[in-house]
């Protein structure tokens, strides 16, 4: 039987990607005894949740829902099961999966890492024009309580090269939805003082123009189901009071953060 050396299985097993039992398999033994042996070399097993990514990658296993339609009320409650699950990770267990996700990418061969920065360049691209989940999230859930509304409103106010959103027409009103790159150096320290001054000089000229602006600032890079519903309940809550009373200009900022 071949030796299993760290050699052997750092190629098979990590750059390879193979699982124990792939690799026991072809060697006639039990993968036990392949695990065991790789540990002692040195080499740190997948977690289950990795394991199983790599199974789906490489065909070893086909997905259990895969062509299966979900009722909107199970997706709700898939979501708000594994928000809740990251809201209950330990320090360390959030660490872990920092970690776990550092390793992975740094495991990427260069052709994979340029794939994925490709992805989420044209990602963010495609979500300038057509918006992205969140803000189409928000949208269909006004027009679904029959709010008038306009997406990207470009032009809003005379001789200015001005685009939001989403704009409330009959509430002269402009929800603003910012993400992480509107607070964190995402794109560098320069692309940040950019999009501060630019966001402030924005904020300012609506309200001098007489209009309310709520925005909503969200940290995160993903943005759960169950926190969709839950910005989108905010903002419909706050769009409501803006409907029975209009704000007075000191309080036409209405901030959201989630």
């Amino acid at each position: 039987m071949t030796e299993l050396t760290f050699e052997y299985l750092d190629v098979e097993y990590n750059q390879k990607e193979r699982s124990f039992a792939d690799i026991a398999k072809e060697l006639g033994t039990y993968p036990n005894k392949v695990r065991r042996e790789a540990i002692k070399a040195g080499i740190n097993p997948r977690d289950k949740s990795v394991a199983q990514a790599l199974a789906l990658k490489h065909g070893r296993i086909k997905h259990p829902t895969a062509g299966c339609k979900r009722e909107e009320s199970v997706k709700n409650k898939i979501a708000d099961g594994v928000s809740s699950s990251w809201k209950n990770l330990t320090e360390e267990e959030y660490q872990g999966r920092v970690d776990q996700a550092k390793e992975q990418w740094k495991n990427m061969s260069k052709e994979e890492r340029s794939a994925l920065m490709k992805a989420a360049g044209d990602a963010v691209r495609k979500a300038s024009v057509e918006g992205s989940k969140l803000e189409n999230f928000v949208l269909n859930k006004l027009r679904s309580l029959d709010y008038v509304v306009q997406f990207h409103r470009k032009g809003l106010l005379m001789n200015e090269r001005l685009e939001v959103d989403i704009f409330l027409p009959e509430l002269k009103t402009v929800i603003e939805i910012d993400g992480p790159a509107h607070f964190l150096p995402i794109w560098g320290e320069e692309n940040l003082a950019r999009n501060l001054k630019a966001d402030a000089q924005k904020t300012g000229l609506l309200i001098t123009k007489g209009f309310a602006i709520i925005r909503v600032k969200h940290l995160s890079k993903h943005v759960s189901k169950k926190q969709m519903r839950d910005i989108a309940d905010k903002i419909v809550e706050t769009v409501e009071k803006i409907e029975k009373k209009f704000p007075t200009k000191n309080q036409r900022l209405i901030q959201i953060e989630v």
